[in-house]
């Protein structure tokens, strides 16, 4: 599987290299105020895709994180409650002696 992701990158950054080179040429970027921005049209491609993507990425983390958060603290209630269950039917059951595991007190 790791082969597989790496092949991906390698191919993705093989296409934005090519991507690049073919457009490598000059544009200007009328911002307000008559002011005008010249750069490179892959920065500009690649610069607008990242503003984008960025912004979603980190929401998409973030709720992975916050999902497995929440998860932890139910699978740790879940075997709180597991290791109480079990600890309770131990009081009752007699054991490979026939005694209780757990010894009885006066009653």
């Amino acid at each position: 599987m790791q082969f597989l992701r790496t092949a991906f990158w390698v191919a993705l950054a093989i296409m934005i290299v090519m991507f690049s080179v073919s457009n490598w040429t000059a544009v200007t970027v009328n911002l307000w105020g008559g002011l005008r921005m010249d750069t490179k049209l892959p920065v500009l491609v690649i610069g607008a895709f990242a503003m984008g993507f960025l912004p979603l990425w980190l929401f998409h983390r973030a709720m992975c994180w916050r999902f497995r958060r929440r998860l932890d603290t139910v699978e740790r209630a879940m075997s709180d409650n597991l290791a109480l269950s079990s600890g309770s039917d131990l009081t009752g059951t007699p054991g490979a002696t026939g005694t209780s595991a757990i010894p009885q007190g006066p009653a």
